[in-house]
């Protein structure tokens, strides 16, 4: 429960993790590919048989380390990716330096951000230009949309539940529009400095005003200084515009078929105000001053000229636990387990809460087509039963949570059939300090507004801060598009 009472028919439920059927906590390819190698050295052995000394217990190893559980992932895939990033860190491969780049690599953003370039669109059914991100490497487009949500916490139930359904609708459509890859919403928190709270109140207090609104107002003011923040918010939407039926021939009818595939996504009713097309300027704002925070405030003109690798940073280091970039600190977290129970609309709100440190808090979506989603959750179903057989066919009976199990996914299955979609999503939380000493404070803020979620785990993204930093960003990366 919240800080408020939510009614029941405000609750969502039906979060899953997908997992194949395998022996134990192991997957079904991790367990063909281990059955496959005891095979192999049970070969080995009926010729020396003294290799099993050396073969069998490394291999127990390795099958306990994928067994076993490390941060919400397999052990195995933790240890892994971190090997992988001391050989990138050895290679400098983890670091950027943007002047020491020869030409042309000094014209990309770093990382995943490399094949992207930025374009100015002319939309003629708004009349302005738009920012169009185009990866070079896909030939996706990615357009994104600024927001301005409004609350629903004191919204009538009915209300809110329009605007639940209404954006059921949008994913509905994304489920049935080949072109849409995936798209994300981003929150962006920025704390606001006391001083802007009392300078704004000060302007409009008026002189003739009672003496207790002064006093009251003044208390205000004093015991919430850090209570004013800039909220920014944008949807993303990824297009694949070679998924048309007659996919456009060039650069400009490209553009124009994703200006016409996003139109198309009707958010009014959702409980957001569409504010515009994100221009170019908007997008080079957003992602410069992610990179450089001292820049937040600044002027658009002071963005208007910069070309697209000036808004990247001139140095970064990915580190495992942290990334340096220009005038900032980052960490980030990702999505390790949403909870098994029913819960409000509103789960999210400890997170998007301002706090003394910058926050951005980004929802990422693939809506899997009808037919696949259905083909996924027969699969799961599938794995489901055949886990809570085997175990009851070794230890006599079924655990509780494998039935459990069993029963969101037949219940999943049972509401595609009835017209509802799978989507995969995941949601990624980054916070950026201006300096080091205060990395220690922006952690513990995020770990307790998570915490305070009441259900909603998450993990730190080891080895991936800054690629998790980018997905956050209108650059058109998102983990969950390929």
């Amino acid at each position: 429960m919240t800080t408020h009472d939510v009614p029941e028919t405000l609750r969502v439920e039906g979060f899953r993790v997908r997992r194949s059927f395998g022996l134990g906590n192991l997957s079904k390819g991790q367990t063909i590919a281990f059955a496959g190698v005891l095979a192999v050295e049970g070969l080995v052995a009926s010729r020396q048989p003294l290799s099993l000394a050396f073969t069998i217990p490394l291999t127990l190893v390795v099958i306990g380390l994928a067994a076993a559980r490390r941060h919400g992932m397999p052990a195995l895939a933790y240890y892994w990716a971190r090997v992988a990033w001391h050989k990138a860190a050895r290679a400098e491969a983890t670091t950027y330096r943007r002047v020491l780049l020869p030409h042309p690599y000094a014209l990309d953003l770093p990382g995943v951000g490399a094949s992207s370039t930025l374009i100015k669109a002319y939309d003629p059914t708004s009349g302005r230009t738009v920012g169009v991100v185009h990866n070079r490497a896909t030939g996706y487009m990615t357009i994104s949309t600024l927001l301005a949500p409004g609350g629903t916490l004191m919204a009538p139930t009915s209300a809110v539940s329009g605007q639940i359904r209404t954006w059921s609708s949008v994913l509905d459509t994304m489920s049935t529009e080949p072109q849409i890859k995936g798209a994300s919403v981003t929150i962006q928190i920025t704390p606001g400095a006391g001083e802007a709270l009392a300078d704004d109140v000060k302007a409009r207090r008026h002189p003739a005003a009672p003496r207790l609104a002064k006093e009251l107002i003044n208390e205000l003011v004093r015991t919430t200084p850090r209570a004013t923040a800039s909220v920014a918010s944008w949807m993303s939407v990824i297009v694949d515009t070679s998924a048309s039926l007659t996919p456009p021939k060039d650069l400009g009818e490209q553009v124009a078929e994703s200006l016409r595939v996003v139109d198309g996504l009707d958010l009014s009713g959702t409980g957001t105000d569409i504010h515009r097309r994100a221009t170019d300027v908007d997008i080079r704002r957003l992602v410069r001053s992610a990179y450089d925070p001292s820049v937040f405030n600044a002027k658009d003109a002071d963005f208007a000229d910069l070309s697209w690798a000036e808004c990247g940073p001139q140095a970064a280091d990915d580190g495992w636990e942290e990334y340096a970039h220009d005038g900032g600190v980052s960490v980030s977290w990702v999505l390790r387990e949403m909870p098994r129970r029913p819960i409000p609309y509103s789960v999210l709100l400890p997170l998007l809460s301002p706090g003394r440190h910058q926050r951005r808090v980004t929802l990422a979506y693939r809506v899997l087509d009808p037919h696949e989603g259905e083909a996924v959750v027969e699969r799961e179903i599938s794995a489901a039963e055949n886990r809570a057989t085997t175990t009851a066919q070794f230890q006599g009976r079924a655990k509780w949570s494998q039935k459990a199990d069993y029963a969101r996914a037949d219940k999943a299955a049972r509401q595609v059939a009835g017209g509802a979609q799978v989507v995969d999503w995941t949601l990624m939380v980054t916070t950026t300090v201006r300096r080091t000493e205060d990395l220690a404070a922006a952690r513990q803020e995020v770990e307790r507004a998570a915490k305070a979620t009441r259900g909603i785990r998450m993990r730190p993204a080891f080895g991936a801060h800054a690629a998790v930093f980018a997905a956050g960003l209108p650059l058109g990366y998102s983990p969950l598009v390929r």
